[in-house]
């Protein structure tokens, strides 16, 4: 298990979501903290950190390029839906829970299919 050593800000994998909600979406990610407490939350559930999480998305292979791991990303989406319905959130919080963390995986080139949308 890849435990969390250092802040959140400074793992690759949240450099590359916070770039991209940038250039995508013009916000400044910090100046919502929601974003990185729910994937603090996530990543304790799944006693991973940020670029953990990402990794386990990926298949890699000896001498080969990293492809995407179907079985991963199955794994990952259903963990994502399990922690969209836990935390006590209801509504529109409960579906910001799961599309949090599918932005931050999509951001780091991990395609998910939408989860609960309320």
């Amino acid at each position: 298990m890849a435990s969390i050593d250092k802040p959140l800000e400074e793992y690759d994998s949240v450099k590359i979501w916070y770039q991209g909600l940038r250039e995508q979406s013009g916000v400044e990610p910090t100046e919502d903290k929601s974003r990185l407490e729910l994937l603090a939350e996530f990543c304790a559930t799944l006693e991973l950190d940020p670029d953990a999480i990402v990794a386990a998305c990926l298949l890699r292979k000896e001498g080969k390029e990293t492809k995407i791991s179907i079985k991963g990303r199955r794994s990952m989406a259903e963990r994502i839906t399990d922690f969209q319905a836990k935390g006590g959130a209801e509504g529109r919080e409960q579906a910001k829970r799961g599309n949090t963390i599918r932005s931050f995986l999509i951001h780091n080139g991990i395609l998910l299919q939408s989860g609960i949308q309320i």
